[in-house]
């Protein structure tokens, strides 16, 4: 039983969280609840519905452009994920001890996680550009690794490995970060301590720093599976060829043949996954 003072905080305290759980409703539930309710529906572009029940899923589950688009995404998440998790743990691990400009160098790594999306996409646009790009020249005229200048941007098998170099090269920045404020954090008595249990450095790399990791490692893949899986801007700016489910999304929603219905339910489709990906970090991860 609670005394009267402790109910009247408790009252207190609802009333000063009410305000965030009425915006928060607003701008996350609502929105998401709805988009529930029109995959249920077709939808008409002025604004009348007709109720299909599960027709829509089952029309997205004989799409073969649905199946191509989780092929793609599943391509550009093991890429992403796995490249961007390794260089960052790679970076960490060289800039782990102080030098002489080592703010200056962590500042360069930072600047294309801050950096403006719109701007670096057009840099790397210019980079792979057929006619005049720094990639065609360095590959066909200087080195002669290829007969013959390629659009890369443009054919859709290789715009995907563009597409992640340049996830990986943008969103590294992060995973070095989250990783190194770890790393600086291990005793060096532990490392010690296996030096003289007979550990070379492969060795104290394995037994002492990869468990101490285990957590912030653990996070960095889980976030970017979750980021990524949902990342439109930076694949639709850079290589809007490349259709990932957001792309796929997106395009049935509002061009071509537009199926907002059809479009409703793969955001449902995909709503779930995203819950298992969060259920899994919040139980697995940080054992709530």
């Amino acid at each position: 039983m609670m005394t009267p003072l402790e109910r009247a905080e408790a009252r207190f305290g609802w009333k000063l969280v009410a305000p965030t759980i009425a915006i928060l409703g607003l701008l996350i539930l609502y929105p998401l609840m709805y988009n529930v309710y029109l995959s249920f529906f077709d939808v008409q572009l002025n604004g009348s519905k007709t109720f299909v029940g599960i027709e829509n899923y089952i029309k997205l589950l004989s799409n073969s452009d649905y199946y191509s688009a989780i092929a793609t995404t599943s391509l550009y998440l093991l890429g992403t994920v796995v490249g961007t998790t390794l260089l960052g743990l790679a970076m960490a691990l060289l800039l782990r001890d102080p030098f002489m400009g080592r703010g200056l160098v962590n500042a360069a790594i930072m600047l294309p996680y801050v950096a403006p999306v719109i701007s670096v996409v057009f840099g790397w646009q210019f980079l792979f550009d057929p006619i005049s790009g720094v990639v065609n020249y360095l590959f066909v005229d200087l080195l002669g690794l290829w007969s013959e200048r390629s659009n890369l941007i443009g054919d859709p098998d290789s715009a995907l490995w563009v597409v992640v170099l340049f996830d990986i090269w943008k969103h590294a920045p992060i995973a070095y970060l989250l990783i190194l404020s770890k790393l600086v954090s291990i005793s060096r008595d532990q490392y010690e301590a296996a030096a003289i249990d007979g550990y070379g450095p492969i060795g104290r790399f394995f037994h002492v720093t990869l468990p101490e990791l285990y957590f912030v490692l653990a996070t960095v893949v889980l976030l970017r599976l979750i980021w990524n899986l949902n990342r439109f801007e930076d694949v639709y700016l850079l290589a809007p060829n490349v259709e990932t489910l957001p792309i796929f999304t997106y395009y049935q929603a509002f061009t071509g043949v537009i199926d907002q219905g059809l479009a409703a339910a793969t955001s449902v489709i995909q709503l779930g996954v995203l819950s298992i990906f969060i259920w899994f970090y919040i139980k697995k991860i940080m054992k709530w």
